[in-house]
């Protein structure tokens, strides 16, 4: 199997070289080898790997838990449990953020109605209510 260079690799996945690096540096991502240079050379897999992790983070998956995703994926015979419950915390995890973007929304909303949008900013009861003191 072949080996790219690492800015090969970031460009064919649309990432920056830095950001292999830092997978790296975190244990996600391991180079397949160095030239006698240095630079950093990846196998046909790291794509594979890189494409995983890309994934795991649209579906909001922190870095902490793709690298024990990516350790479960690694490991045949570890148990799909740890997957399910991981992926379980992050559906609640969601829920609670859609839950708070609504309550911003309906705040904000409520704040939008309250102004015309017409007069000077120091009439304006939007940047009023942001200036409150109350908590």
């Amino acid at each position: 199997m072949g080996t790219v260079r690492i800015g090969r690799l970031a460009s064919e996945l649309g990432l920056g070289a830095g950001t292999l690096r830092y997978y790296e540096r975190l244990g996600l991502l391991s180079p397949a080898q160095r030239t006698a240079s240095g630079y950093r050379m990846y196998d046909r897999d790291a794509a594979q790997r890189l494409r995983f992790i890309r994934r795991a983070q649209a579906l909001g998956f922190s870095l902490e838990e793709i690298a024990e995703l990516l350790a479960l994926h690694d490991n045949p015979h570890a148990s799909a449990r740890r997957v399910k419950r991981l992926t379980e915390a992050r559906i609640a995890d969601l829920e609670t953020r859609i839950r708070d973007l609504e309550r911003m929304k309906q705040a904000l909303e409520v704040l939008a109605a309250s102004c015309s949008g017409r007069g000077h900013t120091r009439e304006c009861p939007i940047l009023a209510a942001l200036d409150r003191d109350d908590e």
